[in-house]
């Protein structure tokens, strides 16, 4: 309850800025360029909504807030971030934070950007004949090289068992550490415009320790080695992956985001726990209106406490919160499927594997009613749909949505195996570069009801962290 009274705090306070006069918004903007300067001008009292700015997505210091993960609660610590620009060619960036939370959970890490900012050559077309659509969302894609290293302790993790056929009656606890180093990189290409593919590399270090305390027993007391892979011996993990993106939009209403990843986790030694994942995320939106005044969305050439608009810039801007003149809505379609692959004997550890229920171990949404991490396996099926509106001209918007998913111990299951569903109605909040907010309310399926409040983990227009899975 502590981080749903935390949501709506955020919620009634963007509101009540979100109805400042121009001349407020105006006199914002005109703010000093250093955070000293803006600090002195806007807070504590002056500017409330320009103080709370400043303090939550100022460079190069602010507070860092977030959900760490379901079940570990709200946690709040400080960010810094970095801009520096070489020659005309590229632009590095650079993000450090570290937050913790009231259960003694914290994740701390370090993330640097290469940005390749050099545009291609201005040619002259005449006539509309093959002349190629811009990017979508607004903005133009770059090629990025990213290095990061990121620790995550996390005191407070629920398992039910592995397979669809699992009951609440078979919960357990568990803690887990995980340090991921690693580098990726991303490419579009020029002339197709909207289709970028991707590589990584990844070290994955995990360590799974008791629980106790909690209202059901540590994981050891009922799980063993054979009904949870993984519990006793967690070894190094070399991780590697390819994929592609693709991101056409049509008539400026329907917009695909298209992401298909295969990855390869290697683990060190002996291990049986070597295993493949083919990944399948396929989102549609239709956008309900023509003008979008936001873009909504990540910025992958910011870090995770960056939501510049051009951080290019000396003094890099975070778009301000302020009303909008236009409605905004859309519709959203939404198919993923992950699968894994393993060779004759080896396993997939239960802590890299996918979950559905609440929310999973990186915060997003799935089939909402049940409790977080409910359903555990090697493959998951997962379809959403939702519709999300704005509250009249306000950042924050009202959802409506349905999932339906299922998971199998082998790929062959997924197709017999009993779907899962549940239904969520709820509010969210975009404002400015703070990050994305949402309070659900779920219901269906057949063990009842479950609210969850979540603050993303990056700020809006900043990129996503590593997964932990």
């Amino acid at each position: 309850m502590r981080g749903i009274t935390i949501v709506l705090l955020l919620l009634l306070s963007t509101t009540a800025a979100a109805q400042q006069t121009s001349a407020d918004v105006n006199a914002k903007r005109q703010d000093p360029g250093d955070e000293i300067g803006k600090l002195k001008k806007n807070c504590p009292f002056q500017h409330v909504m320009g103080c709370l700015e400043v303090l939550l997505t100022g460079q190069p210091i602010h507070i860092a807030v977030g959900s760490i993960a379901p079940q570990n609660g709200f946690g709040a610590g400080l960010a810094y971030v970095g801009h520096k620009t070489p020659s005309e060619d590229w632009r590095i960036t650079w993000n450090a934070d570290a937050i913790g939370s009231v259960n003694g959970s914290w994740r701390a890490g370090m993330y640097w950007k290469f940005v390749n900012t050099k545009l291609p050559d201005v040619g002259i077309q005449k006539g509309t004949k093959g002349k190629r659509k811009s990017n979508p969302a607004g903005l133009p894609e770059q090629p990025v090289i990213n290095f990061y290293a990121q620790a995550i302790s996390l005191n407070k993790l629920t398992f039910f068992g592995l397979g669809p056929n699992t009951t609440r009656a078979g919960r357990a606890f568990y803690g887990m550490r995980e340090t991921i180093l690693g580098a990726s990189g991303v490419k579009p290409l020029r002339k197709l415009q909207t289709v970028a593919i991707y590589g990584e590399i990844n070290g994955r270090f995990v360590n799974i320790r008791p629980s106790t305390g909690q209202p059901s027993p540590s994981i050891g007391s009922l799980y063993t080695e054979a009904t949870a892979p993984g519990l006793t011996d967690q070894p190094a993990f070399v991780q590697f992956g390819e994929g592609g993106r693709f991101w056409p939009a049509y008539k400026s209403r329907l917009l695909l985001n298209y992401d298909i990843g295969y990855r390869q986790f290697v683990a060190a030694g002996n291990s049986n726990f070597s295993f493949q994942r083919l990944t399948f995320d396929l989102d549609h939106e239709f956008r309900i209106h023509r003008t979008v005044s936001r873009v909504i969305g990540d910025a992958n050439t910011n870090g995770p406490n960056d939501c510049s608009v051009n951080p290019a810039e000396r003094h890099p801007l975070c778009p301000p919160v302020e009303l909008t003149r236009n409605l905004e809505g859309s519709i959203h379609v939404q198919a993923f499927t992950s699968l894994s692959m393993t060779a004759n004997g080896n396993q997939v550890p239960f802590y890299f594997q996918p979950t559905l229920g609440g929310a999973d171990i990186n915060g997003v949404p799935s089939v909402s009613s049940y409790q977080d991490y409910r359903f555990r396996a090697p493959n998951v099926l997962l379809f959403r749909e939702s519709f999300e509106h704005s509250i009249g001209k306000l950042p924050i918007g009202f959802l409506l949505g349905a999932d339906q998913g299922k998971v199998a111990l082998t790929k062959g299951d997924l197709g017999s195996n009993r779907w899962v569903h549940s239904y969520s109605t709820g509010l969210t909040l975009r404002a400015g570069g703070f990050p994305m907010v949402y309070l659900l309310f779920s219901w269906g399926g057949n063990e009842g009801t479950h609210t969850i409040a979540n603050v993303n983990t990056s700020l809006l227009g900043g990129s996503a962290r590593p997964s932990l899975f």
